[in-house]
């Protein structure tokens, strides 16, 4: 709607604001007319774009991760969001919301990033008010002054404000001291998250900054969870995400453990890309894998991670220009400023993958399998018992249903039991591979039966590997071949056959000749 009126025909084009009960609002556009008057154009007020109430989510409908919750790493057919974990501050909130329902007013709580403070809040709704509550959640920097003009229009549906983090939706167009004390006479209440930091900055000096917050005091929710959380939480072990959490998570929260899963892998997954960071990524599969294969909450030096590399032979020839020490530092960066992709050590350049990481790789079918090498490196790379006796684990849990089926795992198999010093079940796996054809597990099983003093059983299988070109077992069996001629021939000789006595003393020579002296 525009209302003309006469102007001096010089006056300049401009902009004011428009009036509406005797308020200022919204721009007022004003051009010169044919006749050379001005006609002023009051503008729709910039909040008339607000929805109304109707279209607003109800609480059971509501999507939590839209409002500002966080997914956490989730297989398909399962939730979008594991059960919730008690704290300790659940029945002051409750207090809270169930007052501010009753009588409107500002709710907020508290705490370090990524310490659960929009789980916290989403789930006390649950508790406090109707499933048919009507929820408003705007983007920060949304003008909010029509709100209430929206809210009048209601009818007799309950209603709420959602402001995570606050701070987005602060200053003159949004929450205000006016603006809430008229939601409070409306009777809505209004909830809001922010940080720890960002709450003192705005909530102590002059009464002007502080606005808002200085008549509300915030639910605090620490970061550090208390006993009686974590027995709370030792409760929901069953759900495997949730014992995740609990059993892996190193020296972080539950919830910071749950909120980065998803957006480190993600952040992983596309680091794989030339003009991203393929040397990063593949060092951090490096670290994941090795906490496949048993090594979760052990830290491996910088020398171990990059050997590991030459295990993805062409992941490697594909990680371009970036070095090992750029990749490194992208891995282990922090990310809101609590963890990286990779965590460090106690002792000095010491890594391992982020919990989550090695939970959903081992968890999902689709994940890359494990490099077969990374079993002997990763025994190699366990410094104590504890972490050996975990790989150990890791390698009968998921190598051995493997091993009759795949002659490569079996073979490795049978390196890791001779790695181990169980000779018995070496043997075993070695002559189940070998049997399949595996020149490398024929020649170990050959020189291990060597080893044990059983040569007539170990000769098959070293000829098997010296007909396929294993020079070591060439040798092996051409010592034992000769070990037994000698044999042989000296006992012929005892016997006086003049050939048995002509025969053995060069064979005898040849034999106690060093193998670098033979000529080829």
């Amino acid at each position: 709607m525009a209302e003309e009126r006469e102007a001096p025909s010089d006056a300049a084009v401009g902009v004011g604001n428009s009036v509406s009960d005797g308020t200022f609002h919204a721009p007022v556009v004003q051009a010169g007319s044919v006749s050379g008057g001005v006609h002023t154009y009051y503008t729709q007020p910039p909040y008339s774009s607000l929805p109304p109430v109707s279209e607003w989510p109800e609480l059971d409908t509501a999507d939590p991760v839209a409002l500002g919750v966080r997914r956490t790493r989730c297989l398909p057919g399962e939730s979008l969001l594991p059960p919730y974990v008690g704290r300790d501050c659940d029945a002051e909130l409750d207090d809270r919301i169930g007052e501010a329902a009753r009588s409107g007013g500002l709710v907020v709580v508290t705490g370090a990033p990524l310490s659960g403070k929009s789980r916290t809040m989403w789930c006390a709704l649950f508790t406090n008010l109707s499933m048919t509550t009507r929820i408003f959640a705007p983007q920060p920097g949304t003008d909010l002054r029509g709100l209430p003009a929206v809210l009048r229009g209601r009818g007799k549906e309950s209603c709420l404000l959602w402001l995570d983090d606050l701070e987005g939706h602060l200053g003159e167009h949004g929450l205000t001291p006016t603006l809430l004390a008229e939601l409070v006479r409306l009777r809505v209440p209004v909830l809001g998250t922010m940080d720890d930091k960002a709450y003192d900055v705005r909530r102590f000096g002059t009464s002007a900054r502080a606005g808002v917050l200085s008549g509300v005091e915030p639910v605090e929710l620490q970061r550090k969870w208390s006993s009686g959380e974590q027995r709370r939480l030792s409760d929901l072990l069953a759900v495997p995400r949730l014992r995740a959490a609990a059993l892996v998570r190193g020296g972080h929260t539950a919830p910071e453990y749950l909120a980065l899963g998803p957006e480190l892998m993600e952040e992983w997954r596309r680091a794989r890309r030339p003009d991203a960071h393929p040397r990063g990524h593949l060092i951090v599969r490096a670290a994941m894998d090795l906490g496949r294969c048993g090594l979760r909450r052990a830290y491996v030096s910088r020398d171990v991670l990059r050997r590991a590399q030459a295990l993805y032979p062409q992941e490697l020839s594909t990680a371009g220009p970036e070095s090992f020490e750029d990749g490194l530092a992208w891995a282990s960066g922090l990310r809101h400023g609590v963890t990286g992709l990779l965590v460090p050590g106690d002792d000095p350049d010491t890594w391992a993958a982020f919990g989550s990481l090695v939970a959903d790789a081992d968890d999902r079918v689709d994940s890359p399998p494990v490099p077969l090498g990374m079993w002997s490196l990763a025994l190699s790379a366990a410094t104590d018992l504890a972490n050996r006796n975990k790989v150990w684990a890791s390698v009968q849990r998921l190598l051995g249903p493997r091993g009759t089926g795949e002659p490569e795992v079996a073979a490795v198999l049978g390196d890791l039991y001779a790695a181990f010093g169980q000779r018995g079940m070496a043997k075993q796996w070695f002559r189940t591979a070998a049997d399949a054809g595996h020149r490398e597990a024929a020649a170990a099983l050959g020189e291990l039966l060597v080893s044990l003093d059983e040569p007539a059983e170990a000769m098959p299988y070293l000829e098997q590997a010296a007909e396929a070109g294993l020079v070591r077992s060439q040798y092996l069996l051409g010592k034992l071949l000769a070990d037994r001629a000698q044999h042989w021939l000296a006992r012929a000789a005892q016997a006086r056959h003049p050939e048995a006595i002509r025969a053995l003393p060069p064979l005898r020579a040849a034999i106690a000749t060093p193998p670098d002296t033979v000529e080829e």
